[in-house]
């Protein structure tokens, strides 16, 4: 089978299996040094803030300028390093940030997958507080542990790591809960695809981002679940080259009250990618 009829048949399928209508995508660019390699966002204040974080270790500050349903720009964009336990900032292998998860008042939740930990940060700006880590963590995969993190309303975090160690092993989803650690459910692994971002929609739903490279370029899926891994969907799937590496998602409700996912993409600091913020809008 050619190449371009594998691309096409992959196209159709991704499109069979939507049900999500595409906005838009923007390709966000600035000349900071330290601007890239984005894994997680979380859009808020109805579409026109967001906070990111990069895989190097910083904390992305922005507002999102629109034309109707369309991302435009990112204006007032504030860089800052994230900060030890100390306020020092992270060296190498203690700063590959790759979850992210907001609470109500603005203080954030951060996972690591080189050193396996989550940390809690009161504001973007200051050191980390301490928490305690599941015994889990420790075995996990060097370079493929708490890729996706998520928070609900209540302020329970869910974390799971990027591979589960077998193709026929479900992904635990690890639970922060009244200061404790637990592991509450599994969700199927659906070969070639891994997680790379999760969220807690308004509709409190699991929402799981997955990426799958195959050679061409970048695959990326969309499945959302019941609180226990049940009632699996698969909203969106999109074809190779589509979308560059999308490893963020935030899920949120618009002014339309339609929900929304807002995806972003880690340009892993080469030149042949782009960092793309991407949008789509769920039809039910």
């Amino acid at each position: 089978m050619s190449r371009c009829l594998v691309v096409a048949l992959t196209l159709w399928a991704g499109a069979a299996l939507a049900q999500a209508d595409y906005i838009g995508s923007y390709t966000w660019d600035a000349p900071a040094e330290a601007f890239g390699g984005f894994s997680g966002i979380e859009v808020f204040e109805g579409g026109t803030q967001m906070v990111a974080i990069s895989d190097r270790g910083w904390i992305a500050q922005g507002r999102l300028t629109r034309e109707g349903d369309q991302i435009t720009g990112v204006a007032d964009l504030v860089l800052t390093p994230i900060q030890d336990q100390n306020g020092d900032t992270l060296p190498r292998y203690f700063d590959d940030s790759e979850g992210l998860a907001r609470t109500e008042d603005g203080a954030l939740y951060i996972s690591f997958e080189g050193n396996h930990r989550v940390a809690y940060y009161p504001t973007a700006e200051g050191p980390s507080q301490p928490m305690s880590r599941h015994p889990d963590f420790e075995g996990m995969q060097n370079n493929s542990s708490l890729e996706a993190l998520a928070i609900d309303a209540e302020g329970t975090l869910y974390t799971l790591p990027e591979r589960s160690g077998a193709l026929n092993v479900p992904f635990p989803v690890y639970r922060f809960k009244d200061g404790v650690w637990d592991q509450p459910f599994t969700l199927r692994r659906d070969p070639p695809f891994l997680p790379t971002g999760a969220d807690i929609g308004p509709d409190g739903r699991f929402y799981l981002l997955e990426r799958h490279f195959n050679g061409l370029g970048f695959e990326t899926r969309v499945r959302r679940f019941a609180m226990d891994g049940s009632d699996e969907e698969t909203l969106l799937q999109t074809g190779s080259m589509e979308h560059d590496n999308l490893e963020g998602i935030s899920v949120w409700r618009d002014a339309t009250d339609d929900l929304r996912l807002t995806l972003i993409s880690d340009d892993n600091f080469r030149f042949f990618q782009r960092t793309e913020i991407v949008e789509y809008r769920l039809r039910d």
